[in-house]
């Protein structure tokens, strides 16, 4: 069974919920996202084959 995951928007996902929970957290929460987001840019395709 192959299941294609993206990346990109469980991490948007995750950090909505952070930032809702956490809102004191914003500044890093927005700056791990985009750490993540262009190092998946760069080295992978942004999806996982489970």
């Amino acid at each position: 069974m192959n299941l294609n995951i993206s990346i990109g928007p469980l991490v948007s996902l995750l950090a909505g919920i952070l930032i809702l929970v956490m809102p004191r957290l914003l500044n890093y929460i927005v700056a791990i996202y985009l750490i993540v987001m262009g190092l998946l840019g760069l080295f992978g395709s942004g999806s996982l084959r489970i």
